[in-house]
């Protein structure tokens, strides 16, 4: 596989899918916030993996153990296909893309519905998995109670379904990244003393309706954010190096109070109403090892 991507020219590594909160527009105030200098890297919540690509492209990861973690098996899925079978990836994806349809598209959505759901090919999970983020509505993924897609169909003229050059440049960057399906909390077990951990969780939401948190079956709430508090005072205590980003909310800013938070503007696209979209602020909270 390695070979096959050497022979290729590879593009500046990027996240191959969208991801809503996404930290694509916010590297250029996130990067200088980091640490000159760390040991390992650790993203324990990777969603699209924004960061992890630019650190990669910047050489900031040379020779350093990463550790790439996401509760979303379906997402982790498709990383591993990514990484470890990027050709036969892109020869699905290209029979989706000859195929793509509204109804095409329902059919594909309605697969976790069926019982033997997670007996399909891998390579299928994971081309499914793109073919939704690529054609559904805003790249949002969002399950029900049941952790079913229940995402509907965006309204693109020319979806980008089938990215080969971003395909593998990104399984190029994730060759010597450990991928696992697993909890946040296992960062625990992993993390040390002047490692970097950077959290990016589903943010608290700044009013009751603008929550998107359930990318998973989970939902990321009160209780849970405070969980989260308890694992970065845990690592902290390590001395490992954290950054988390989260929504400019009193709860959020209260919890972490006692460390470093930072201010960061971000644009905010998925709202109902125009009045609802522009700047808006984040912040961004480290450890006290600065």
């Amino acid at each position: 596989m390695t070979q096959r991507i050497e022979n290729i020219h590879l593009k500046r590594s990027q996240p191959f899918i969208k991801w809503v909160g996404g930290k694509r527009g916010l590297l250029s105030q996130i990067v200088p916030l980091l640490p000159k200098e760390f040991n390992h890297y650790f993203e324990p919540f990777l969603g699209g993996g924004a960061l992890f690509f630019e650190l990669y492209e910047q050489g900031c990861l040379d020779g350093k153990k990463i550790y790439l973690f996401d509760i979303n098996s379906e997402l982790i899925n498709a990383y591993d296909m990514v990484k470890e079978h990027p050709t036969k990836l892109i020869e699905t994806l290209s029979q989706f893309k000859e195929k793509h349809s509204k109804e095409f598209y329902y059919e594909v959505r309605a697969w976790d519905r069926e019982e033997n759901f997670l007996e399909r090919d891998n390579i299928e999970r994971a081309s499914r998995f793109i073919y939704l983020n690529k054609t559904c509505f805003n790249g949002l993924y969002r399950v029900n109670r049941k952790n079913q897609n229940n995402v509907p169909m965006g309204s693109y003229k020319n979806p980008n379904i089938c990215d080969s050059d971003a395909i593998y440049s990104a399984s190029y960057a994730l060759q010597n990244a450990t991928i696992l399906n697993a909890s946040y909390q296992e960062v625990l077990k992993y993390a040390s003393k002047d490692d970097l951990v950077y959290f990016d969780p589903p943010y608290y939401p700044l009013n009751p309706t603008s929550s998107f948190t359930s990318y998973s079956e989970f939902e990321f709430l009160d209780r849970e954010q405070k969980e989260l508090f308890e694992v970065f005072c845990a690592l902290d205590k390590k001395g490992t190096f954290i950054v988390h980003s989260n929504s400019d909310t009193p709860f959020i800013n209260k919890l972490y109070q006692k460390f470093d938070i930072q201010n960061i503007q971000a644009n905010r696209f998925i709202n109902s109403k125009s009045s609802g979209r522009g700047k808006i602020s984040e912040v961004l909270i480290r450890s006290e090892q600065w």
